[in-house]
C-alpha cells in the first residue's frame, strides 16, 4: 500500500504534470489561427468545423515541432522536469537524402502528444480540483451524483462531502502520475537519440578516446625520456661537480636543453587539452615537429647522461617525411628511454635505415646489473612504454620485435611502410 502511493508523495510526479500543462498553455496561440477557417465557413455543419478546427490545430503544433529549436527545448526540458537520460541533440544539419531527416516526425509527433495528454491532465485534473473545494461546503450548491451497477447514490453535504473531496484530490493526483508517466514513457522513444545521432556520438566518443590516447603517448614519451635522461645527468653532475667541473656543466646545460624540449612538448599537450577555449578566442597551439631530423640532438643529450651510444645509419632518413618521420622519431626515443633505464650502462647501439619500401629502426643495448656509478639504480615503471609503441606501429601498418637478443643485449626493432619523398 505505501509503496503505490510513493509516487503521490514525489516532487517530480507534479513537475513532470505541470510540463504537461505548460504544453497545452502554449498551444493556446495556436488556435487562434486553426480558428481562422472556422470562421471563414460558418456554413458548414458543426461537427465539420469541430473536425477542421482539430486537424489545423495538429498540423500547426506538429509544424512547430519540426523546428530544431523545438527539439532542444523538449530535451532539456524533459530532462529537467521528467527526468529522463537524454543526450543532446547533435548540432550538425542532416543531408535531406539521409535517413536521419526521415526520422524527424518523431518530435512533432512526441508535441502532440505531449500537448494532447496536456490538455486532458489539465482538464480532468481541473475538474476533480474544483469538485474538491466546493462539495464539502456546498460551495455553488454543487452537487454530486454517483451512479454504480444501477445504483446511484448523491452526495450534498455532511461528512460524505468531505469524503467525496478527498477522494477528488486523490484523483486528481493520480491524474498527475499518470500524466508524468506517459510523458517518461514516450520521451526516451520520440525524443531520444536516432540512429545517425547514436552513431555520432559513438564517433565523438571514438574521437576523444583516440585523442586521449594520443596525448598519453606524447607525455610518456617525452616527458618522461625527459625526466629519464635528466635524473641521471644531475646524478653525473653531483658527482663530477668537484672532479670534472667542465664534464658537469655540460651535463647541466643537457639537463637545460632537454627541460626546454619537454616544456614545448607540454605546452603543446595542454594547448590540445584547452582546445575548446582555443577554438573559441581563435587561437591554437601549434605541436612541436620532433623528426627523424632531430635524432643528433636527441643522442647528444643521452650522450651526457655518461651513456655510450653508436649510431649507425643507411639511406637518407632526412628524406622521409610527416607523420612517419614523427613516429619513427618518438620510436627510437622510448627505445632510447627504456635502454636508459634498464640498461647495464653499456653500449647503446642506434640502427636507422631507410630503404625504398621500409624504414628499419633498431635499438639495441647491454642487460645485466647496472654499474656502480652516481647514476639511479632503478627507476619506476609504467608498463605503458612497448603497448603504446606496438599500437603507434600498428596505426602505421608496420610491425615490432621486442625482446632480448642473446643472452646479455636486448633489442627493440621496429619495421614501417614508407614512400619516400623525391
Amino acid at each position: 500500500m505505501i509503496k503505490a502511493l510513493r509516487p503521490l508523495l514525489r516532487r517530480s510526479t507534479y513537475t513532470g504534470a505541470l510540463f504537461a500543462y505548460a504544453a497545452a498553455l502554449a498551444s493556446l496561440p495556436l488556435l487562434s489561427f486553426a480558428l481562422l477557417p472556422a470562421l471563414a465557413w460558418r456554413s458548414a455543419p458543426e461537427g465539420v468545423l469541430f473536425g477542421v478546427v482539430l486537424v489545423v490545430w495538429a498540423a500547426l503544433i506538429a509544424l512547430v515541432g519540426l523546428a530544431r529549436t523545438t527539439r532542444r527545448v523538449l530535451v532539456l526540458a524533459a530532462r529537467r522536469l521528467l527526468h529522463v537520460v537524454l543526450p543532446a541533440p547533435s548540432a550538425a544539419r542532416p543531408p535531406r537524402t539521409s535517413p536521419e531527416a526521415g526520422q524527424r516526425w518523431r518530435t512533432p509527433l512526441w508535441l502532440l502528444l505531449h500537448v494532447t495528454v496536456g490538455w486532458t491532465g489539465a482538464l480532468a485534473s481541473g475538474l476533480l480540483l474544483f469538485l474538491a473545494v466546493a462539495l464539502p461546503g456546498g460551495w455553488l450548491r454543487a452537487e454530486l451524483a454517483l451512479s454504480l451497477f444501477g445504483r446511484s447514490t448523491r452526495v450534498t453535504g455532511g461528512w460524505q462531502s468531505w469524503a467525496a473531496a478527498l477522494g477528488c484530490l486523490l484523483l486528481a493526483a493520480v491524474v498527475c502520475v499518470l500524466v508524468t508517466r506517459a510523458l517518461r514513457w514516450s520521451a526516451p522513444r520520440l525524443l531520444g537519440p536516432s540512429t545517425a545521432e547514436r552513431l555520432a556520438l559513438a564517433a565523438e566518443r571514438e574521437r576523444r578516446l583516440a585523442e586521449r590516447n594520443r596525448l598519453a603517448h606524447e607525455l610518456h614519451d617525452s616527458i618522461g625520456h625527459t625526466l629519464t635522461t635528466t635524473t641521471i645527468q644531475a646524478a653525473v653532475a653531483g658527482e663530477l661537480m668537484s672532479t670534472d667541473p667542465v664534464a658537469a656543466r655540460a651535463a647541466l646545460r643537457s639537463i637545460e636543453e632537454s627541460a626546454r624540449a619537454a616544456l614545448e612538448d607540454l605546452d603543446y599537450v595542454l594547448g590540445v587539452l584547452r582546445e575548446r577555449e582555443a577554438e573559441k578566442a581563435g587561437t591554437g597551439t601549434a605541436a612541436p615537429i620532433r623528426t627523424l631530423a632531430d635524432l643528433p640532438e636527441l643522442l647528444e643529450r643521452v650522450r651526457h647522461t655518461g651513456a655510450v651510444v653508436e649510431w649507425e645509419r643507411s639511406g637518407d632518413p632526412a628524406r622521409v617525411r610527416g607523420t612517419l618521420s614523427r613516429a619513427a622519431y618518438r620510436i627510437v626515443q622510448e627505445g632510447l628511454t627504456n635502454a636508459v633505464r634498464h640498461g647495464s650502462g653499456g653500449p647503446i647501439t642506434v640502427r636507422v635505415a631507410a630503404g625504398p619500401d621500409a624504414l628499419e629502426l633498431a635499438v639495441v643495448n647491454e642487460t645485466g646489473a647496472a654499474p656502480r656509478t652516481g647514476r639511479p639504480r632503478a627507476f619506476p615503471t609504467s608498463g605503458h612504454g612497448l603497448p603504446g609503441l606496438a599500437e603507434r606501429v600498428r596505426l602505421l601498418h608496420g610491425e615490432i620485435d621486442a625482446g632480448p637478443d642473446g643472452p646479455r643485449h636486448w633489442r627493440l626493432a621496429v619495421r614501417l611502410p614508407v614512400r619516400l619523398s623525391a
